[in-house]
């Protein structure tokens, strides 16, 4: 079966798979950053964090404004609640499903017991 999800999951979720865009995300969560300061706190060059922030503005998880050579990156407009209302209607399957299997490991627990008590 094909589902559809919007397209921006494509794009959240790429930015989102790389652990030094999850740090800016959390960085800037706690304040406004130049493209400088970022690089220097994750030890890249401007190259290295001007891309890493390139793909968060196409997701739309960060802005950047550039005033006169100095480029400020805030927390886009985007809160990924559509992204987290999916992941988690798949934590609720999969923990349905594990709750199923400690039912099954529980009875055949139980009837080993029963098997082990009788010999």
């Amino acid at each position: 079966m094909v589902q559809c999800y919007p397209t921006h999951f494509d794009a959240s979720f790429a930015a989102l798979s790389d652990a030094t865009r999850r740090g800016v995300l959390e960085q800037l969560g706690r304040a406004d950053a130049s493209i400088t300061d970022l690089a220097g706190k994750f030890h890249m060059t401007l190259t290295g964090m001007k891309k890493h922030v390139g793909v968060l503005e196409q997701a739309g998880l960060v802005t950047t404004v550039k005033v006169g050579r100095v480029r400020t990156c805030t927390l886009g407009r985007r809160r990924l609640e559509e992204e987290a209302a999916w992941i988690e209607t798949y934590r609720r399957i999969w923990a349905a499903r594990f709750d199923e299997l400690d039912k099954v490991i529980e009875e055949l627990k139980e009837k080993d017991d029963g098997r082990n008590k009788r010999k």
